[in-house]
């Protein structure tokens, strides 16, 4: 008996015994009991830690009702952009930017060449008169016979081009298209008077000659005068009535040929 006691603890021969298995516990339940064993490569130092009762958020309480929660958000109502009437809109002409008082001062900058042009009005890109007198020149020259409705935009267009470069390296301050072509535009205004008289007789005498002379240098002066006072070119307007008369005498060749 003593013999194989012997045997038997010769072949299990072994490292383990049962103080070791005494000393080990696991503690799942997380309260130390026998099942608290560690395993390492985890940080149990972030389990448990104590927060101060001031570093947490408070939750706010429940003011309102059961079932009837409280408005938190109230709509506007609109607001009209004009006002609560017609009255306040703007007029429509006003809206298209044509102004009639401004028309006329225009006008009579043109038909009085000795009045002094306003500056601030002459600079305004009004296009509204300009298309009117182009029509009106077109259309007393289909009344002496002539279809030259292309030929009139498609001078003009051209002439508005040329002066506007010419005007841009002229002057310090620099010009728009749409101001040019409006001065360009209200001071076509005589032509309209030349092409007139050609409905009623021939301008191709010593008198139609004279008279589209004086219509031609009428036009540019006007057209020079607004603008040097638009452009504040002093002394320059002898150098800008050139190519103005230039253009006014092709309008002037139409209406007489």
């Amino acid at each position: 008996m003593s013999g194989f006691e012997n045997l038997n603890t010769d072949f299990y021969q072994t490292s383990y015994s049962i103080d070791d298995q005494s000393q080990q516990s696991y503690d799942y339940g997380g309260s130390g009991g026998p099942y608290s064993k560690q395993y390492p490569g985890y940080d149990y130092s972030q389990q448990g830690r104590f927060v101060p009762p001031d570093m947490m958020q408070p939750q706010q309480p429940y003011t309102g009702q059961i079932f009837q929660p409280t408005q938190t958000y109230t709509p506007a109502s609109p607001q009209p952009f004009y006002g609560n009437n017609f009255e306040d809109e703007p007029p429509l002409l006003e809206e298209l930017g044509i102004n009639f008082d401004h028309i006329w001062q225009k006008t009579l900058t043109v038909l009085h060449p000795l009045k002094v042009a306003d500056g601030s009005i002459m600079n305004e890109t009004d296009l509204a008169g300009p298309m009117v007198f182009c029509l009106a020149f077109g259309a007393t020259l289909l009344l002496a016979g002539k279809i030259q409705f292309g030929y009139v935009y498609g001078i003009s267009a051209i002439g508005c081009l040329g002066m506007f470069c010419l005007l841009n390296l002229m002057s310090m301050t620099g010009v728009s298209f749409g101001c040019v072509a409006s001065v360009l535009g209200y001071c076509l205004l005589p032509m309209i008077l030349l092409s007139s008289f050609a409905v009623i007789f021939s301008l191709q005498g010593m008198v139609g000659i004279i008279l589209t002379a004086v219509i031609i240098g009428w036009c540019s002066f006007s057209a020079s005068k607004i603008f040097i006072s638009a452009l504040a070119m002093e002394g320059q307007q002898l150098l800008v009535a050139y190519p103005c008369a230039l253009l006014y005498g092709v309008f002037a060749l139409i209406s007489v040929f």
